[in-house]
């Protein structure tokens, strides 16, 4: 079976000393990674849209693994390994791209392109906030949700 998911990691929020100079601080209470898949879903469900709309590539992908494994070993090679690897790779990076190019934002989500990408809100800029920040692809704030995303198989 094949899982879509985040690693947990907490989010960090950054604070800047009088002098303007940026460092990061932990607070307790911060959301994670998880929190914030778990809130995507709910609202938007980003990750089954995702694997509506690249359902054939990803069984493809599947299917060219396990052709390639089973040809190594019908030839004489070692037995062992992780057949779903590059499968998983492929999804991982297809889901990078998904949001990264925007793609997400032309699948018909309601509610997508969402505010905050619209107005250039963006916590890893000193100013996240500010007007002036350029518009940015939705679902990519900080970039930990997307850099976390994981596929596997079970």
């Amino acid at each position: 079976m094949l899982h879509l998911g985040v690693v947990d990691v907490p989010y960090s929020y950054a604070a800047f000393s009088r002098s303007g100079q940026r460092r990061r601080v932990r607070t307790a209470g911060t959301k994670t990674t998880g929190d914030v898949a778990e809130i995507l879903e709910a609202k938007y469900h980003l990750m089954q849209v995702f694997f509506d709309n690249y359902r054939e590539q990803i069984g493809e992908a599947f299917l060219d693994g396990l052709k390639g494994h089973m040809e190594n070993l019908l030839m004489g090679g070692p037995v062992g390994g992780n057949p779903h690897g590059d499968a998983t790779q492929f999804v991982e990076q297809k889901f990078h791209d998904f949001i990264s190019n925007q793609v997400v934002e032309h699948v018909g989500i309601p509610g997508v392109p969402t505010q905050a990408a619209l107005r250039g809100v963006n916590h890893r800029l000193a100013h996240p906030y500010a007007r002036a920040n350029p518009r940015r692809p939705s679902f990519r704030d900080t970039g930990l949700y997307e850099g976390n995303f994981r596929a596997w198989v079970d």
